[in-house]
């Protein structure tokens, strides 16, 4: 016994329930204990512990050529580690395969380059001829032994290790501190495992071809035992000699030898069914023999160790893959009876168990969005009969997520911007059955109630809410504080319904008596449009009620500078029926309904011309700014005609007028002053505009001034003194003074002009026009500047989407408020429009050196920063400090190597070259080799050809760049 385990047992008396282990070296040392360990119920530490040791001891111990040496002295250490590892392998006790080591332990224990040598080693011990590839060897007639490890070393290279594992993707490990020697062990590991798996992979299909013949073969096999193992190391030919005669090693019968293989074949076919689907068949016909032969087999005493869990899953899957049917397994497990839905096109049968899941919860939501993403690709690409049906599974999802406390889908939510009355049915029908009537948890209703009252806030269509807060559902699950909120939001939102989407009823369609509901007379009053059918439900109103009427709807609202003109008429009729022709007048304005804002607004001045002057003037008013936004909104839709003469006169009239104690609104003058700028009435306003009407008139100061620095922005010596002028009036106007004061929209919507100069031609060319500093930087109220120049900006882009200046513009306001993304996609979609997507080389005056800066900066914020390298190559001055600081981030969010093909820059591709080696990411490394190792970018090549080479993968980088950002 050797001294530790001597110390070992000098101590055990005081943890007696404690055995004592064996160490790994003690029986290197005295070979028979191995067996008798093995042969233990409990040994300990048991197989896979003893594995570990011997492999991590062994390893540590190895040379530098461990590969060529390993097996260079017969009678050397190593041999006898061999040796050990296979004992340990077969131990029965832990081991049910029939493959030696691989099924269990050593995958998991050993390394792929330890675990190729073992099994050559087994290979040469087992006289498999040597120089003569395994698919031209006749398994029928080599020794059973010879036939067996040619069958394990085939198993383990297609089915166990290098094309189904290592086809799956694997954790990336978080690198530690750089330790160079660790690095480089890591690296010749990684670099060795990458060679053998790559000649692996490509002897794979005679690999395949080995193993389908093993089905061909009906003798028993041999496999080594304990005993064998024993003679193999005193004298390697007995053993094989011995078992040649099948006198020795243990029987493996045909049948458990097929299954495995069956099992082997079926999963790397259904591996190789993602590039070609036809082999899926061939995999499901492997997976049916082996569940056949696994079910003939003995399992309490098999050696055949199979995984059935996964075989059936693979069984499952390539029955849908293939579109088998299985009526008998269809019905016993939820999976079976989707597929068979799913392949008999059975959609209501679908649905039906899509509901009955909600209550079990036996099919995984990520399996249930799986089935309606299928059917909504075969709606997508056009087949109409598929929508419903999507609906209904978008709407099961959506009451499972909302069960489980999950977040509602996307497509849900667009699902209720305009759902049907029947998908509001259907909703609730799948709420009611979805919650067990048995076993209703306090939890789960909760979860319902929250779900409903979702749903109610989502709908915009208020009779649809309606329906969903009548239901029992919502009177049964939500309290009654909430029930109360969601019915006071819901009457609310039925005030803004859109007036002119109704059908409008007939005025002879309201009974003439006076037992009518004066509600009934009421809701027919805030749904009509028409003025003659208004003033009869008013003239009915009145005769049964003495009220105002003006208040039935809280969203009938006419401007402040009016109410006390309206609210002075005596008569309580007439001032009803002002009061509600304004307001809906104004109503349809808004919603750019003109033809009926035109029929309420001439009613209401016919109707106020027998009585108040006063009123017909603002009624006049009021028509004009009508007019006025009416052929806005045409111009803004393509309708480029010039404003009728009679229009721009009406205008003028109405800047030059002069009535004492009128009331006047604000917005009328403003839009006339832009009518007037939009329609480049620019004489009129710099010469023919009176004097005395522009010191009294602000608006039409800050138009004149905006109108005589267009005018003459082609001579910038001229205009410089008009170009000062307005910036002081606009610095006035935006400083922090209670003088000067002006809300937010009268600012943007003077500056707002179509086509102007301001808009679309002053660039960066012109900035010298401008003062270049500001005298009392303190007083300006930053925060007006802000939303003046973010609304200027936008309402210029919607007029003129393809000016490269505002875009940048646009681009820089969303740099310097920290929005990256939307700045990239700005700054790329001002390179796209003057460059016919960068078909083109964009102009350098776009891409400055400026605007390239903010680009990378933006990608550096974003954390993709192989971009940043890349667009550090666009400067006048390669910046390459940047550039390889990016390139040492390992965090990076794009790519990565998918853009090295757009790097051009040697240097660049060099560093890039050195940082993979350096890190032992190999697969990179060859991506920036193969890169640098363009003809086009030798450096002795002349200066076109490489210009011509940066132009190409420029235009290439920013294409792709476009594709990500827009």
């Amino acid at each position: 016994m050797s001294a530790e385990a001597a110390d070992r047992e000098a101590v055990s008396g005081s943890r007696p329930c404690t055995p004592p282990q064996a160490s790994w070296f003690e029986f290197l040392l005295d070979p028979s204990l191995l067996e008798q360990h093995l042969q233990g119920r409990h040994p300990a530490p048991p197989p896979p512990g003893l594995l570990f040791q011997v492999n991590l001891k062994s390893h540590k111990a190895m040379p530098e050529h461990w590969g060529n040496y390993f097996f260079a002295q017969p009678n050397s250490t190593y041999i006898w580690t061999w040796i050990f590892l296979m004992k340990c392998g077969y131990s029965r006790n832990y081991i049910l395969s029939d493959f030696l080591f691989l099924s269990f332990c050593l995958i998991d224990s050993l390394t792929i380059p330890v675990l190729n040598m073992l099994l050559n080693e087994l290979l040469c011990a087992s006289r498999v001829p040597p120089g003569v590839k395994h698919v031209d060897l006749d398994l029928s007639t080599l020794p059973p032994t010879t036939a067996m490890a040619v069958l394990i070393y085939n198993r383990w290279s297609v089915a166990i290790r290098t094309i189904v594992l290592s086809s799956f993707p694997e954790k990336q490990t978080k690198p530690g501190p750089h330790q160079l020697n660790m690095m480089s062990l890591v690296q010749q590991e990684k670099e060795l495992t990458d060679n053998i798996l790559s000649v692996l992979r490509e002897q794979a299909a005679d690999s395949i071809t080995v193993l389908e013949g093993a089905l061909n073969i009906k003798k028993d096999f041999y496999i080594h035992t304990l005993r064998t193992l024993d003679l193999l190391a005193a004298d390697p030919s007995t053993a094989n000699g011995e078992t040649e005669s099948s006198t020795a090693g243990l029987r493996i019968s045909a049948d458990h030898l097929h299954c495995q293989v069956h099992y082997d074949l079926g999963g790397i076919h259904f591996q190789q069914g993602c590039s070609d689907p036809s082999v899926y068949e061939k995999a499901r016909e492997h997976f049916r023999m082996a569940r056949e032969l696994l079910t003939k087999l003995d399992s309490s005493a098999s050696l055949c160790c199979v995984d059935e869990q996964r075989l059936a899953g693979y069984w499952s899957a390539c029955k849908t893959l293939t579109e088998a049917s299985d009526p008998s397994e269809s019905q016993l497990t939820p999976y079976g009876q989707i597929s068979c839905f799913m392949r008999n096109h059975d959609y209501g049968a679908l649905i039906e168990a899509f509901i009955r899941d909600n209550v079990t919860l036996s099919l995984p939501n990520s399996f249930r969005h799986s089935i309606q993403l299928e059917l909504l690709h075969k709606l997508q690409q056009g087949d109409r009969s598929l929508e419903e049906v999507c609906h209904k599974l978008c709407v099961c999802n959506a009451v499972r997520d909302a069960l489980e406390g999950g977040v509602l889908s996307v497509s849900f939510h667009q699902l209720l911007l305009k759902p049907s009355k029947n998908t509001i049915s259907f909703l609730l029908e799948v709420c009611t059955r979805s919650l067990d009537k048995e076993h209703r948890s306090e939890t789960s209703k909760r979860k319902m109630a929250i779900f409903i009252k979702t749903v109610c806030n989502r709908l915009e269509d208020v009779s649809l809410a309606f329906t969903v807060s009548s239901h029992k559902l919502f009177m049964e699950l939500l309290h009654d504080e909430e029930k109360k909120i969601l019915m006071e939001q819901m009457r609310k939102t039925s005030a803004t319904v859109n007036l002119s989407a109704k059908q409008l009823p007939s005025f002879y369609d309201i009974p003439a008596s006076a037992s009518v509901n004066i509600s009934q007379l009421e809701q027919q009053l805030i749904l009509s449009l028409d003025p003659r059918h208004i003033r009869q439900i008013l003239i009915e109103l009145h005769g049964m009620a003495e009220r105002p009427f003006w208040r039935v709807n809280s969203k009938w609202e006419v401007p402040v500078d009016y109410v006390n003109v309206i609210l002075a008429i005596k008569d309580n009729l007439t001032r009803d029926l002002v009061y509600i022709l304004m307001a809906k007048g104004l109503h349809c304005i808004s919603i750019k309904d003109f033809a009926h804002a035109r029929q309420l607004f001439t009613a209401c001045l016919e109707l106020v011309t027998e009585f108040s002057p006063k009123l017909r003037q603002v009624m006049l008013n009021e028509l004009l700014l009508m007019e006025v936004r009416g052929h806005e909104a045409g111009a803004a839709e393509g309708n480029m005609e010039r404003p009728p003469p009679d229009l721009v006169s009406r205008v003028r009239g109405y800047l030059e007028m002069r009535i004492h104690d009128l009331p006047l609104r604000q917005t009328v003058g403003e839009e006339c002053v832009v009518f007037m700028l939009n329609w480049r009435e620019n004489e009129y306003l710099t010469l023919q505009v009176p004097q005395s009407l522009v010191n009294s008139n602000p608006y039409i100061k800050l138009g004149q001034l905006i109108a005589s620095t267009c005018k003459e922005l082609p001579g910038p010596k001229e205009s410089r003194r008009t170009a000062k002028e307005l910036w002081e009036v606009v610095v006035q106007i935006c400083s922090v003074s209670s003088q000067h004061k002006r809300s937010s929209d009268g600012r943007v919507s003077l500056l707002k002009q179509r086509e102007s100069s301001l808009v679309n031609e002053v660039t960066a060319e012109h900035i010298s026009i401008w003062p270049s500093s500001l005298a009392n930087l303190q007083s300006v109220d930053v925060e007006a500047v802000v939303v003046t120049l973010k609304e200027l900006v936008n309402y210029a882009l919607s007029l003129n989407p393809n000016n490269q200046s505002w875009l940048c513009t646009q681009a820089d306001i969303y740099f310097v408020t920290n929005q990256y993304s939307a700045a990239m996609h700005y700054y790329l979609q001002a390179g796209t429009v003057c460059s016919d997507y960068f078909t083109k080389p964009v102009p350098p005056d776009v891409y400055t050196d400026q605007v390239l800066k903010r680009m990378i900066k933006c990608c550096s914020l974003l954390n993709c920063h192989t971009q940043v390298a890349v667009l550090c190559q666009f400067l006048r001055e390669v910046d390459y400090m940047t550039a390889f600081k990016a390139l040492q981030e390992q965090n990076s969010h794009d790519s990565m190597d998918s853009f090295y093909d757009y790097i051009w820059d040697v240097t660049i591709l060099e560093y890039l070259t050195y940082i993979h080696h350096k890190r032992g990411e190999s697969d990179k490394r060859q991506v920036a080799i193969k890169a640098i190792g363009q003809t086009e970018l030798n450096s002795s090549n002349p200066e076109e050809v490489l210009q011509l080479a940066a132009q190409k993968r420029k235009k290439k980088f920013l294409q792709a760049l476009a594709k990500l950002y827009f």
